[in-house]
């Protein structure tokens, strides 16, 4: 297979869904020669956080001399940045031969009936196999991993992490994980190990979950409070994802491992994560902001405030169906008083504008629908003046569309018209 054609393998695989449980996995890895074995992992799980979370862990560890690979989801342009070491993604050519690799493998058991009683491996469980033997190959230090969905059933939690992170619990996923806070904090300490270490910034029902488990599996729990420490992210959202990163890397002593205060400032200050309250340009100030759940745009709100209240703002934003869209909204509003509804670029996961328009009405002065992102960005600047502020956000998937046109790149989350 060439570049393309592994692309598309891959979100072909994407169509089927969501697939929970270990087995593939499990079975997947065997037949890889179980490279998490050979890594040293950090695993980061939580409703909101955890790609932030994980960029500062890996930038605070390179900062230390380490060469660390950093697993993150989804991508913003190019399914690379899923795998990234010392902050520079996979190469074209290694993606391929490893996916090709793992391709020849599943096509042969297919043939055997292995996958028969338990499924074909899904376009995330391979993505997590790549993972791991891109780590192993490139013999990385530690290897740090932002969990999928929920962490009990995730196929990132075959790996035996030296410390757990669990930023926050919030309403998500509740046909997977379930209705409840409890129910969901349950799914996601599948990743507290026996006698391991977590560290989180849950609060209330969620915590008291963690607590109980941690207090059966003899596993030490570090609750962490607003960051001592400046980070390079803007909100306030990201003082407590620091302070998690912080501790994290504090308490990686218990395996002899000892970084500095002086390394993980640096690190912090370092740290790179864009699509994050990216700010792009000037005249006017344009915002690339992933907030893809309510809680995720309360916090935007928050800083949108800190920075830019008074500012004529317009907004920008697509949502994936799967979300829970008048929340979202309602946390929205506030931020400005037009907004314009569009429609990203995985298609087959957006709402349709139309719909999304009508739901916007009930709570912004002024919805126009233009379902063109490029339209709607271009929209958006001319009648905010040079002078106010654009904000693109309500879905990764549109940032990476609002990144990919700012650049001039392809964008790979193209499925109806894929073309790299």
């Amino acid at each position: 297979m060439d570049y393309k054609q592994t692309v598309k393998y891959l979100y072909s695989l994407n169509l089927f869904g969501s697939k929970m449980g270990l087995e593939r996995e499990r079975k997947l890895l065997s037949l890889l020669g179980s490279p998490p074995n050979d890594l040293r992992c950090i695993l980061v799980g939580g409703t909101c956080g955890k790609g932030s979370t994980v960029a500062m862990i890996s930038s605070i560890l390179k900062e230390a001399g380490f060469k660390v690979g950093r697993f993150t989801k989804p991508h913003l342009i190019s399914i690379n940045e899923r795998f990234s070491i010392n902050g520079r993604d996979i190469n074209n050519k290694y993606l391929v031969r490893i996916i090709t690799k793992i391709k020849f493998i599943i096509d042969i058991e297919r043939r055997k009936g292995t996958w028969k009683k338990i499924g074909d491996p899904s376009f995330f469980e391979i993505v997590v196999a790549t993972a791991f033997l891109y780590f192993k190959q490139e013999k990385v230090d530690f290897a740090v991993f932002e969990v999928g969905l929920g962490g009990r059933l995730d196929a990132t939690n075959l790996c035996n992490p030296l410390v757990s992170v669990i930023t926050n619990v919030g309403i998500e996923h509740t046909k997977i994980l379930g209705k409840t806070i409890e129910k969901i904090a349950f799914e996601k300490a599948g990743i507290i190990r026996r006698n391991g270490i977590l560290v989180t910034s849950a609060k209330g029902k969620a915590l008291r979950v963690f607590k109980s488990i941690c207090k059966k599996r003899n596993s030490k729990i570090i609750e962490v409070k607003k960051s001592k420490y400046p980070v390079a992210l803007t909100g306030e959202h990201q003082l407590m994802n620091a302070s998690c990163a912080a501790e994290a890397i504090g308490a990686l002593s218990v395996h002899g491992i000892k970084v500095s205060e002086k390394t993980i400032r640096k690190g912090l200050k370092n740290v790179i994560w864009p699509g994050r309250f990216e700010v792009m340009g000037k005249k006017p100030v344009l915002i690339l902001d992933c907030a893809k759940d309510a809680d995720a745009m309360a916090a935007l709100r928050k800083s949108m405030f800190e920075k830019y209240k008074g500012k004529r703002t317009v907004l920008v934003i697509s949502i994936s169906s799967d979300k829970d869209v008048e929340k979202m909204l309602k946390q929205a509003a506030p931020i400005a008083n037009k907004v314009i509804v569009t429609k990203h670029s995985l298609r087959e996961r957006a709402i349709k504008p139309e719909i999304l328009g009508k739901k916007a009405k009930k709570f912004f002065k002024e919805v126009f629908i233009i379902p063109n992102v490029k339209k709607a960005l271009e929209h958006g600047m001319n009648i905010v003046g040079k002078n106010g502020v654009v904000l693109v956000t309500g879905s990764v998937f549109l940032v990476g569309d609002a990144r990919s046109i700012i650049f001039g790149k392809k964008h790979s989350n193209l499925l109806n018209e894929l073309s790299i």
